[in-house]
């Protein structure tokens, strides 16, 4: 009786361990299978932000040779992309798009915050539009406008997060254009775009 209770308790010790380890198998394998999909699959990529497209509105220009004294106003229309390129999505909080001249600030218009799907791209309409009071206070104003070539710039970062798992990965783009206005035909030239990401 004793020798048949003491097998009992051997079998049952040894279901036990098995069961552990089986557990502890299954556990190890979820991890790496974590891991890689972490690593190949759901790795954090770096949204891009791109300008597609730059049109002026509602040029208004005059010059006062006489006076030294200049005229300028329209309006900047920007079509941007962001490109979501991870499985996950891309939630980004609240921004700003910038319109620069020679490093000052002329221009902003609001970028509400939003999230992108996993692989996909939204297209965005930004309308910028000229703070004159502003670019008038520059002293490069006069000598760029008799040359008939504004430089100009657009800047826009974008902040947001991808969520891997239970990992919450923060992720900066941004996007700078410098372009030239072409005051007599009203157009826009040279334009050359920077685009950055951080994770």
């Amino acid at each position: 009786m004793d020798g048949f209770s003491g097998k009992n308790k051997r079998s049952s010790r040894n279901k036990c361990c098995c069961c552990i380890g089986t557990t502890v198998c299954i556990i190890i394998g979820i991890v790496i299978l974590i891991v890689i999909l972490a690593l190949t699959v759901f790795k954090p990529k770096r949204p891009v932000t791109t300008f597609d497209n730059l049109t002026l509105k509602d040029m208004d220009f005059s010059l006062d040779l006489t006076g030294l004294k200049v005229h300028v106003n329209f309006t900047l229309e920007a079509d941007l992309n962001v490109k979501n390129r991870n499985k996950v999505g891309f939630k980004y909080s609240n921004s700003t798009a910038f319109l620069n001249y020679r490093g000052q600030l002329v221009g902003e218009a609001p970028l509400p915050a939003n999230q992108i799907s996993g692989g996909e791209t939204k297209a965005m309409n930004v309308t910028l539009t000229l703070m004159a009071d502003r670019l008038l206070s520059n002293s490069d104003l006069f000598s760029d406008v008799r040359s008939g070539v504004l430089p100009l710039n657009t800047y826009i970062k974008l902040s947001g997060k991808v969520k891997i798992g239970l990992f919450k990965i923060h992720v900066v783009s941004t996007s700078s254009c410098d372009f030239s206005v072409y005051i007599s035909n009203r157009t826009i030239g040279d334009q050359n775009c920077e685009y950055k990401t951080k994770l």
